[in-house]
């Protein structure tokens, strides 16, 4: 067995579907656990307790939206959690990826045109890829 346990953080968009792919045909092989997760960003400049009720809104329909995207994972019989996280994404993900000592994170990454964005620190994945201790599979 390769991997044991396996997240995907997803963004609940649309390009993650080919990273949840992946995810379960690398379960199924290695009969690995999986962890779908999802950071939802805070506002910045507003304090949190200000935005409570829009912050448990926002979790109560993430959290739905990934118990629908981990029942394939569930029908092929791989043992599937699912968290929803409020913070900055690449810290709440590094941190879930180092608590729960992940084998392997699989994310959906996109292509970045050059510019301002392209220079450095824009893209979650290339945070989480620059700090995280295990190893990473980015998916286009």
């Amino acid at each position: 067995m390769l991997f044991k346990h396996i997240m995907v953080p997803i963004d609940l968009g649309a390009r993650n579907q080919r990273a949840l792919e992946t995810a379960l045909a690398l379960a199924r092989y290695d009969n690995a656990r999986v962890t779908l997760f999802h950071v939802i960003e805070r506002v910045p400049g507003i304090a949190t307790d200000e935005l409570q009720s829009f912050y448990r809104r926002l979790v109560t329909g993430s959290e739905r939206r990934l118990r629908q995207a981990a029942r394939p994972f569930s029908r092929a019989g791989i043992n599937v959690d699912t968290e929803v996280r409020v913070g900055a994404p690449a810290a709440e993900i590094i941190r879930a990826a180092r608590d729960k000592r992940v084998d392997l994170l699989i994310m959906g990454s996109h292509r970045v045109k050059p510019g301002p964005r392209a220079a450095g620190w824009g893209t979650t994945s290339y945070k989480v890829g620059i700090f995280c201790r295990c190893p990473i599979l980015l998916i286009k």
